[in-house]
């Protein structure tokens, strides 16, 4: 443990109001910026009908906006690269206000897209050119948010603040998912494609711009601030530092973000598209089943991070990547029998268990030192969220079309399975 590391142990002090103000403000700014990046998969099938040529098969037009969605996920390793470097050397809270920005722009522009029948072949590469600047965004926004709030607490709080800025950041999914019910539920098919569909990226748009206003009254982290006053910053290339010294946490923290992101991209994500086009679910019932499964991953993500600082973080880890894998398999299998009577109750559990995503960044944020810890985090997080969130929405869509229904259910419960291995060698091997 460093010096600078050292200190933040050493502060004591209690929880206060002032700690609960920055997560408050931390959270909701990250719900909206996560919303715009999150609200794109929800239209899948209707922006694989505009942005692609009428007579595409439609599991390929799916299979083909999937693809699109995936590469912003590619896209986060460059803004998560660019903004760490400069959080390490100037600040946090300036790469914190910057990636809402850069995220807010490119979803206001999405909703004003003219469509293939509009521009033909134009039409599919804009919207590819705008997912990968959310890309960038994000990249920047998610692992820096979750190094801001835990700089900013006392060190045996910091399971619960990443907790509650990822429960802000699912948040964010479960405004899109609720809205996406509700314009299902509201408007035909045709309406929706007519025109209702831009509504969700405009307002998008407008909260992105809320978001960057609230950052506004957050201050820069203690940590840094004490690093910054004593000239113990990192040096100029502080991912030199982390790919030279912290190989072994870079590897750790990749690895429980494979986890992560199959958590994310497949349960909470993909599903309602799914269920759909495997199980024939109408789309009202499948909406509504993810809006109250991502209500649960809200409270789930709260309580997995009070359990890390329970209990620590290897435990709690533990538990709930064996939830994860159980209850996503009790869902599917419950859907293959064609029998949908316990869908809700069913996502609602795999919801629930899906926060143990909320224990990742803990691990993330203790496996580096303070001077490249935003660096560190962030390239890890990166580059495994840009492979395997990258691969796994294409993979999946089609897998499921040749391999069968159960396929999402078999690639949750691996990465389930290395998450528990990630969280066996924490509790021989526990980190400082």
């Amino acid at each position: 443990m460093n010096a600078i590391d050292a200190i933040a142990a050493g502060r004591q002090r209690p929880f206060d109001r002032r700690d609960a103000k920055t997560l408050a403000l931390s959270a909701l700014g990250g719900a909206l910026e996560f919303y715009d990046f999150v609200v794109f998969v929800f239209f899948t099938k209707t922006l694989g009908v505009l942005f692609f040529p009428p007579d595409t098969a439609p599991w390929l037009s799916q299979l083909q906006v999937y693809g699109i969605f995936a590469v912003g996920y590619l896209a986060r390793p460059l803004g998560g690269v660019v903004m760490a470097h400069f959080g390490d050397l100037v600040g946090r809270k300036r790469m914190f206000t910057l990636s809402v920005f850069l995220m807010s722009v490119p979803t206001l522009l999405i909703g004003l897209l003219p469509t293939y029948a509009q521009i033909g072949l134009l039409a599919p590469l804009l919207l590819l050119l705008l997912r990968v600047v959310q890309g960038i965004a994000v990249g920047g926004e998610v692992p820096g948010a979750w190094v801001f709030v835990a700089e900013h607490v006392p060190p045996r709080r910091v399971g619960f603040a990443c907790a509650s800025l990822t429960s802000g950041l699912t948040a964010g999914i479960l405004i899109g998912s609720l809205l996406a019910a509700w314009i299902n539920s509201r408007f035909t098919p045709e309406q929706v494609q007519d025109f209702v569909w831009r509504v969700p990226f405009l307002l998008g748009g407008v909260f992105g711009f809320i978001a960057v206003y609230l950052r506004r009254w957050l201050h820069e982290t203690p940590v840094f601030t004490e690093m910054r006053e004593r000239k113990q910053l990192a040096s100029r290339l502080p991912l030199r530092e982390v790919l030279a010294n912290h190989r072994g946490s870079v590897l750790l923290s990749m690895l429980a973000t494979w986890m992560l992101t199959a958590a994310i991209v497949v349960v909470v994500l993909m599903t309602p598209t799914l269920v759909q086009s495997s199980f024939q679910l109408p789309a009202a019932l499948a909406f509504h089943g993810n809006s109250i499964a991502t209500l649960c991953l809200v409270i789930g993500c709260l309580v997995a991070g009070l359990a890390a600082d329970r209990f620590g973080m290897a435990l709690a880890l533990l538990v709930g990547a064996a939830g994860l894998a159980a209850s996503t398999y009790a869902l599917y299998l419950h859907l293959a029998t064609g029998d949908a009577t316990h869908f809700i109750a069913l996502y609602a559990l795999a919801g629930f268990f899906t926060g143990v995503v909320a224990v990742v960044p803990t691990v993330m944020v203790a496996a580096f030192p303070a001077r490249v810890r935003f660096s560190g985090l962030s390239f890890s997080y990166n580059v495994a969220y840009a492979i395997f969130g990258g691969l796994t929405p294409p993979l999946i869509g089609y897998l499921s079309q040749t391999v069968g229904g159960l396929a999402p259910a078999h690639y949750v419960a691996l990465t389930s399975a290395i998450g528990m291995a990630v969280a066996l060698y924490l509790l021989r091997r526990p980190l400082s």
